[in-house]
């Protein structure tokens, strides 16, 4: 009896369970519009569940229960939760899910893998998340990292690198944009180290380029840079150099143009002549103070781009400045011993060569009955050119107040210049009180090619009273 009735009992359970089978495949079959048992979503248990009913239990995970835990150096931890920054993930595909589960048999059991990964169509406060990551402790109480760097000219050690520094410092923007991918995948957890969200040491003390850098920047300490202009001469020596030089980005001499231009000034106020008060002692044996624009003078901007190369170059080196404007010598009066002037007092002009004389006559020069007096001053001549007929200023009619044709028109000062005049038949004297020129310097005709031909271009042309 006890051996049948453990047989009777076997049976009754091997048809239990064929009965439960058949049944639970008719029930799969009855149920294809639900997730067989063990499904889950993106790690969410959805079985027995419509896909509507699926998307509304991820949503309300992703809504209320989300967060993303943040991971760094040091085992630093922070979290940010989805409440904090609106977070909201609307799962994708689970209609497609379904259909494959229904596919495949509605194959259910622990031998049965039917965990799947959904995407989300995610969406958040982009300024509440900035807001968070910034204030993360791991990002506001950082440790700074540091590029090895040159150090500013120390008097006893020249310029030395300081070593960089490895610290904790994040890269803001790359952490909000891993940040950003992690939460539109709605990953749980973002590691920094391996998200390259830590800001890289991009200069090591070790650098041949930065080495070389620092090696070129004591070279420039340690040179010296002449102006020379004839026995004058002024001097920046590598002491005062040292403190204009930085390491520039391109990984040149970086010279700060406003100290080398401030010095440029200095050295110009020492060697420019031009609109300066100068002594010129006349034919007549007296001493007169003139200005006028002829003279050295420094071209301040071309120079200061000369003296920055120069320095960039880290040798010593005798220079003459950049002039805009120059003259006769750079020693005694710079209008040196050849030059035109003209004696308003005695009207007269005389051409000295060499410190010779070796040309002069009568002038007649501005009429001072009509203020058209010829400034006195020392200039340059502008140019020389024969054939030019002189025009007054230009009236309503088209007409001008004069016109004269000369043969040698030589300007010094703006309009006006030395020049012929055969409509004169006397010079000298006193004729320019009350019927003198509009401002020029006229000469007899007879004398005035002889002149001509000794005259160029910016030959000092000295008017006195």
């Amino acid at each position: 009896m006890k051996s049948f009735a453990a047989k009777g009992l076997t049976a009754v359970l091997v048809w239990a369970f064929l009965l439960w089978g058949i049944s639970a495949a008719a029930y799969a079959e009855e149920n294809t519009e639900t997730y067989v048992s063990g499904t889950k979503i993106n790690g969410v248990g959805v079985a027995g569940l419509t896909p509507e009913e699926a998307a509304a239990r991820l949503k309300e995970f992703y809504s209320g229960g989300y967060a993303l835990t943040i991971t760094g150096r040091d085992g630093a931890e922070a979290v940010v939760s989805g409440t904090d920054i609106g977070y909201q993930a609307v799962p994708e595909g689970l209609e497609e899910i379904l259909a494959a589960e229904n596919a495949a048999g509605r194959m259910a059991g622990p031998s049965v893998d039917n965990s799947y990964e959904a995407a989300l169509t995610v969406s958040y406060d982009s300024q509440a998340l900035a807001a968070r990551l910034a204030s993360l402790p791991l990002v506001a109480e950082a440790v700074p990292t540091s590029d090895a760097y040159i150090a500013p000219w120390d008097e006893e050690k020249g310029f030395v690198i300081v070593p960089e520094s490895e610290g904790t410092e994040i890269d803001l923007e790359k952490l909000t944009a891993a940040a950003e991918a992690a939460l539109k995948a709605g990953e749980p957890a973002l590691d920094l180290e391996s998200a390259g969200c830590y800001r890289e040491i991009l200069t090591r003390a070790a650098d041949e380029s930065l080495i070389r850098l620092k090696d070129a920047m004591n070279r420039c300490a340690s040179m010296e840079v002449t102006c020379q202009a004839g026995s004058r001469a002024v001097t920046l020596e590598g002491k005062e150099i040292a403190g204009w030089l930085t390491a520039g980005a391109d990984g040149a001499v970086a010279v700060d143009r406003s100290r080398a231009a401030a010095w440029v000034a200095e050295m110009a106020a020492e060697f420019d002549t031009a609109g300066t008060a100068r002594t010129f002692h006349t034919a007549g044996g007296t001493d007169v103070t003139l200005t006028g624009p002829y003279g050295w003078k420094v071209d301040q901007e071309a120079e200061t781009d000369a003296l920055i190369a120069a320095i960039q170059t880290g040798e010593s080196v005798t220079r003459e400045p950049v002039w805009s404007s120059a003259a006769a010598s750079h020693d005694g009066n710079d209008y040196g011993n050849t030059y035109v002037e003209v004696d308003m007092g005695n009207q007269h002009v005389y051409f000295f060569q060499d410190g010779q004389l070796v040309w002069d006559a009568p002038c007649v020069t501005g009429n001072l009955s009509k203020h058209y007096d010829t400034p006195e001053g020392i200039y340059g001549l502008y140019y020389k050119q024969q054939d030019k007929v002189l025009r007054g200023a230009k009236r309503a009619d088209g007409t001008y107040e004069y016109e004269s044709p000369v043969k040698y028109w030589m300007p010094f000062n703006g309009g006006i210049g030395l020049h012929d005049a055969d409509w004169r038949s006397s010079f000298g004297g006193t004729i320019y009180k009350t019927n003198g020129s509009h401002g020029c310097v006229n000469l007899p005709p007879s004398k005035t090619k002889e002149l001509y031909d000794y005259l160029y271009k910016n030959v000092p042309v000295i008017c006195h009273s």
